[in-house]
């Protein structure tokens, strides 16, 4: 009898409890980006920032790596047989580093081979430093967001002591708006830094793969002068 009233009485708490409605809301993504206050702004821009220039760069020297294998063959083919117009509309007409560094060596073609030397090697510097462009920014981004949320860390602590002296007690409901605020935001920045930094140094490697096709073209191009034409 007495286990069929517990029973019973168990039952009923159960119900209760299911039939009662959840007053405590769930937290979701926004809700922490919120709870991060005000330093969430420029590290939201920081975020976009980053997405952009990652995807502008890889786009930007993913076309500089796609090079025709045949493109250097059919310039050796054309300067061999003295057709220098026709390899300076080829190189024109192809919209990479690559030609555009044979295109001005080609330009040069009848003058000292050292003049012409300088003029590839300068070229070659000038589409690196193309490549390189908004690059830098990244690197920046990547220094500068872990330290904005230390900013953030420092003022939600600044928020908890400052409740705590309006309250004059101690309470987890005091100290807990700050803590989101100085978890979210060093999160936050560590993220966002963490990411531009991978994306700085992946671009970089890119850019080294580039670095080197042009150099290797530049050997290429000036051997070439030392044949003998058809």
């Amino acid at each position: 009898m007495l286990l069929q009233v517990v029973l019973d009485s168990a039952n009923k708490v159960a119900s209760a409890v299911a039939a009662a409605p959840v007053e405590q809301a769930s937290m979701n993504l926004w809700s922490l980006i919120l709870s991060g206050g005000w330093i969430m702004i420029p590290l939201g821009l920081l975020s976009l920032l980053t997405l952009y220039f990652t995807i502008e760069r890889y786009l930007v020297i993913s076309k500089a790596n796609q090079v025709d294998s045949g493109f250097m063959n059919n310039i050796r083919t054309l300067l061999l047989d003295s057709k220098i117009d026709a390899a300076l509309n080829l190189c024109r007409s192809t919209n990479t580093p690559i030609a555009r560094l044979l295109e001005k060596g080609i330009k040069r073609l009848g003058r000292p081979v050292k003049e012409i030397e300088s003029a590839v090697e300068n070229t070659g510097k000038l589409e690196i430093y193309k490549l390189e462009k908004n690059l830098s920014y990244l690197g920046i981004i990547a220094g500068i967001a872990p330290m904005l949320g230390f900013v953030g860390t420092i003022s939600g602590v600044i928020k908890i002591f400052y409740n705590i002296s309006l309250a004059d007690n101690i309470s987890i409901g005091l100290i807990a708006g700050g803590l989101y605020e100085k978890m979210i935001t060093s999160a936050s920045g560590l993220i966002i830094g963490i990411l531009a930094h991978i994306a700085f140094h992946y671009l970089n490697t890119m850019i080294d793969r580039v670095s080197f096709q042009l150099e290797s073209t530049a050997v290429d191009f000036i051997d070439l002068l030392h044949e003998p034409s058809k």
